[in-house]
């Protein structure tokens, strides 16, 4: 876990407040820099991955075993979680009865990868199943009565819910008066009012004691699978032998970046071990969404996160929710081929729908709320918008105003379905829970940095005051103490392909372990200008000749941007991760520009 940032450390490199207002500071104090100091010296790591490690949080005791996780230090016993046998036994009895199951996911990547897994397990024990991805516009989140009639209408004798269910007390209540039992597999926070069910496996549930609240839900599924799996292989079943379970951890790995839980403990083990599945190119569905993205070089979080991610989940947001998890499933790579093109079509469709909401939610932005330094949570709302789409906009809202952010859309009855994306520090979930309880919305949860809701057009205001006004303290003392934490300073002839490959074996990054970011000091802007969609691009210049080329990514109309666009011929401070950027077979180190400072 990423250690906080101290204050009252000495600015690095003298940035008192960068072009976006952060102070720059040095991720390591001096007891992390003893710790990085101790790391190097016992385990005889480079003093750069010491650093990086000790920098978020890893102790000395925990190098060796983090640099090298493995399923099999870091998995528990899937019992310890709560239900998790019961909802196994249940699994297994119906693949032992060969009776029908219906899967009922989220049309999110983590839904459709949840989805796959189960159908994907039960499929090799010759057991019929049906995925059941609800519509987004008409259906909304979870299980619904209504789904759970045709579910069962359709023949199926379980229903197992993946990223959803744990709270769908009237859809469950509706399948237990049919007496079909009901398996729940989630990992969203619950109160201590469960619904009615047969087996409810959610870590984050309150008498959950394993310790794994971490994971995503595909996470959670495949502990569910792994316990299944024993009970089959206890009782004998001729095909238990057969299946590796691992094969589809890119899979779980694809989850469990996009659903961006932390990157500790059983998570750093599944991305680990699935980026390397992922690169055999075993999953035809995977395999044609890399192509249709251009994939060069080998499978990174970041191909996940960015690549495929934004593709599978355009099938939930603006069309055929269920076309994300049908691609997973698949081994007939010409039916892939199609899904995929499909998915890449849609994804267009996405951007482009996006662009346009992003600027009517910016113009509503400032005409409420200004230039946001005096919010401390911004509501979008308008009755044109896609509601597939809000979350993409309140997560752009919270990067340009720096406050936690929500876009709502309306239906032609006042009723909007609108999505929300937090600062780091402030629980988001937490809030909007608390707003369901004071009855300013009809529903709504979620957990610290991501939430959902829906509320009634009549209370939007009072809504936007009880945000205000339950943030305003928490949010004001973050944004007061806003810091980049800085874990070094290089040169342009220091930034080279042996560095980023040292610096990935303390990898991968993501949330809870994150990217290490480098200062650049003092470098002339050679050349910089706008490529592709509103990116900028640079070339840093040092005093001894040496060059490194960097990108802002959607920084065309920014403070960043304009700094860049701005400043040929002049000395910057610039600060950004490293990586690599593949090009018609070779390799060149890129930076990510996140933020700059004049060099004085």
């Amino acid at each position: 876990m990423d250690i906080p940032a101290d204050p009252v450390q000495r600015a690095f490199l003298g940035v008192e407040k960068s072009v976006l207002d952060n102070r720059w500071i040095s991720r390591l104090d001096q007891a992390g820099q003893n710790r990085a100091l101790a790391m190097s010296q016992t385990h005889g790591l480079p003093d750069l991955i010491a650093r990086v490690l000790a920098g978020r949080g890893v102790t000395v005791d925990e190098a060796v075993e983090f640099l090298d996780p493995t399923l099999r230090s870091l998995m528990p016993d899937p019992y310890k979680l709560t239900d998790c046998e019961k909802a196994a036994r249940r699994i297994a009895d119906a693949i032992n009865a060969r009776q029908q199951v219906a899967i009922f996911g989220d049309y999110d990547v983590d839904g459709a990868s949840s989805s796959a897994l189960m159908y994907r397990f039960l499929s090799h024990f010759g057991v019929q199943s049906e995925i059941y991805i609800p519509d987004r516009v008409f259906e909304g989140y979870g299980p619904n009565p209504a789904a759970m009639d045709q579910l069962i209408d359709n023949g199926a004798r379980l229903i197992v819910t993946v990223d959803c269910g744990s709270t769908s007390h009237e859809a469950l209540a509706a399948a237990a008066r049919r007496h079909v039992d009901v398996v729940v597999i989630d990992h969203h926070q619950v109160t201590h009012d469960l619904p009615e069910c047969h087996a409810l496996v959610n870590p984050n549930r309150e008498d959950d004691l394993s310790g794994q609240g971490h994971l995503c839900a595909a996470g959670v599924v495949f502990l569910v699978l792994v316990a299944t799996l024993r009970l089959l292989r206890e009782a004998g079943h001729p095909k238990a032998r057969g299946i590796d379970l691992l094969q589809w951890l890119d899979i779980v790995a694809l989850a469990t970046v996009c659903d961006v839980v932390p990157l500790k403990g059983l998570n750093r083990a599944y991305v680990v071990k699935g980026l390397i599945a992922a690169r055999h190119q075993g999953n035809a569905g995977l395999s044609a969404l890399f192509r249709k993205a251009g994939l060069a070089g080998p499978v990174t979080p970041y191909h996940f996160g960015f690549l495929v991610g934004p593709r599978i989940n355009a099938g939930g947001r603006i069309s055929d929710a269920a076309l994300g998890s049908r691609l997973l499933t698949l081994d007939d790579a010409g039916e892939a081929e199609a899904i995929a093109e499909r998915l890449d079509e849609l994804n267009r469709d996405r951007q482009v729908m996006e662009a346009s909401m992003l600027q009517e939610a910016e113009a509503e932005a400032y005409a409420e709320y200004g230039d946001g330094s005096g919010a401390s949570v911004i509501v979008t709302a308008h009755e044109k918008w896609h509601p597939g789409i809000v979350g993409l906009i309140a997560a752009r809202l919270k990067e340009k105003f720096k406050r936690p952010a929500f876009a709502i859309a309306f239906d032609l009855n006042g009723k909007g379905t609108g999505s929300g994306r937090s600062i780091n520090g402030f629980d988001m979930g937490k809030m909007v829970r608390a707003a369901v309880d004071e009855g300013l919305l009809v529903k709504g949860g979620g957990h610290a940095m991501a939430a959902g809701l829906t509320v009634e057009r009549d209370k939007l205001g009072r809504l936007r005051g009880f945000f205000s006004e339950r943030a305003e303290k928490t949010v004001a003392a973050l944004v007061a103490n806003e810091t980049l934490k800085i874990d070094g300073a290089i040169g342009a002839s220091g930034a080279t392909i042996d560095l980023i490959d040292r610096l990935e074996t303390a990898g991968p990054y993501g949330s809870g372990h994150s990217q290490p970011i480098f200062a650049i000091p003092a470098h002339r802007v050679r050349d910089s200008r706008i490529v592709g969609e509103k990116h900028v691009k640079v070339t840093l210049e040092a005093m001894d000749g040496a060059r490194l080329d960097g990108i802002a990514f959607r920084a065309a109309d920014t403070q960043l941007g304009n700094l860049l666009l701005n400043s040929r011929g002049a000395n910057l401070h610039v600060a950004g991760s490293l990586g690599d950027n593949h090009y018609q077979g070779s390799r060149r180190v890129q930076l990510r520009v996140i933020d700059g400072a004049i060099a004085r």
